[in-house]
This record gives C-alpha cells, structure tokens and sequence, in this order.
C-alpha cells in the first residue's frame, strides 16, 4: 500500500484491539487493530477514489493486508481480471482472519459461478496450509444442486494435515451436511477423512444443531 493510505490506517488504529487480535490470530503480524466495518468502508471509499491503483505499494501491516483483498472484492472488474487479482492475493494468506475474511467478500455472479468454481477446485490440491484452507472455503459458495457432489469429493481429497485446512475441511462439510443431509451422509466416513478432520465437522454440527434450537426457543 502507499504511504499515503498506510498513514490514514495508523489513524484508525486502537493498540487494545491490536493486543486482542494478536491472540486471536496466530501467524498475523505487525497488527493495528481496526475494526472490520471501518476497514470495509475504507476499502470501498479507496476503491472509488483510486480503482487498482490503491492496491500499488507492498504490505507492512496486517491490515494492509486485509485491506488488499477487500479491494480487490469490492472493485468493478471482468471475471478474469478479478480472478488474476486473487490468484495474485491467494500467497499473500497466511492466517485464518485474511482467509475468512477475504473469501466472504468475493461474491460470483451468477453467470460467473463455473469460473469461481475452477479456481476453488485449481487449489484443493495444493500442499500448503493455507490455500487447503481457501479452497475449501470458497467451496462452500457452491454447497448447491449443481455443485454438491464434486464439492464433496474435493474436500475429500484435500489434505487435512495441517490445522487450518482440517478446520476449514470440517466446517465445510457439516455445511454439507446440513443442506445435503442424504448426499453427504455417505462422505462422513474415515474412508474419506481423517478421523480427527471428522471430529471436527461433528462438533461443528452439534454446535449449528444447539444454536438453531436456541433460535426457536426465542
């Protein structure tokens, strides 16, 4: 980012949240501490003040960081130029929050959907931890009647090795079971996860179960 945008981030810092968030994200670094909305709405003002060029510049701050992928969400661009703009984004990644993060902003068209889906899947075989972990959140944009099977096998067949990517892998599938009970009951078996991955996804399911009865109960 350049210097001038760096600059107007620090303004917006708060050290308490910095402190907060540095527990809570492992792996980020040189945290500020700034509220997601305000640095949405920074985003999306920059992207109207600058367009790509506010994503010149290398990052310094985590932030920076976070920044740079909600831009490159926000921005007005063709397909294949926002895809390039992610695939470019994707190494940058090395935490959960940036990931998350990220993947919520990204919203396909309808008429975009096969392209979002090929860079989902051009990923789930990767060997590193966090781009397992961005497959297989993007994959659950496409927990749907055209998707649902080989949403399933792809996350079946990514490595769950590493933390991120066994939690991101769990939380997908107990989303697929949720919505596809009958089509995803066959996939929650060792045969096609490890047991602790597994583990996961069940208690992720529990905890969707508990608070969807909290929800009635009110």
């Amino acid at each position: 980012m350049n210097e001038e945008i760096r600059q107007e981030l620090i303004k917006m810092s708060e050290p308490e949240l910095a402190a907060f968030q540095g527990n809570l994200i492992p792996g980020a670094g040189n945290i500020l501490g700034i509220r997601l909305p305000a640095l949405r709405k920074y985003a999306k003002t920059l992207c109207k003040e600058y367009g790509e060029q506010a994503l010149c510049g290398e990052d310094v701050y985590y932030e920076e960081t976070m920044l740079r992928g909600f831009i490159i969400g926000y921005l007005k661009l063709p397909v294949q130029q926002r895809l390039e703009l992610i695939r470019s984004f994707v190494p940058l990644i090395d935490n959960w929050a940036v990931c998350d993060s990220f993947c919520s902003t990204i919203k396909p068209k309808k008429d975009e959907q096969e392209e979002y889906f090929a860079l989902a899947r051009s990923y789930s075989s990767s060997e590193k931890e966090f781009e397992q972990r961005f497959s297989a959140v993007m994959l659950m944009k496409f927990i749907d009647d055209e998707h649902i099977s080989e949403t399933l096998t792809l996350l079946s067949q990514t490595d769950t090795t590493a933390y991120y990517s066994s939690m991101a892998v769990a939380w997908a599938l107990a989303e697929c079971c949720i919505k596809y009970p009958s089509e995803s009951a066959g996939y929650f078996s060792e045969q096609y996860f490890d047991s602790i991955t597994l583990r996961r996804a069940g208690q992720k399911l529990r905890d969707s179960r508990r608070s969807a009865e909290h929800k009635k109960k009110k």
